[in-house]
């Protein structure tokens, strides 16, 4: 029972440890569908493409 409480301690310990250092970088949002997951193609792409 106590390697259960001590794996919990060292688990939140590493996680808490993460985001501390990542600060406002972290992105939990999940995945994307919408209009910001679109990538539009590279201008030098569509130039080329339509010659």
């Amino acid at each position: 029972m106590w390697k259960i409480a001590v794996g919990f301690a060292v688990f939140a310990a590493i996680s808490l440890f993460v985001i501390m250092q990542a600060g406002d970088k972290v992105d939990m949002t999940g995945e994307k569908h919408g209009a910001e997951a679109v990538h539009a193609p590279a201008p030098a792409a569509a130039a080329s493409a339509s010659k």
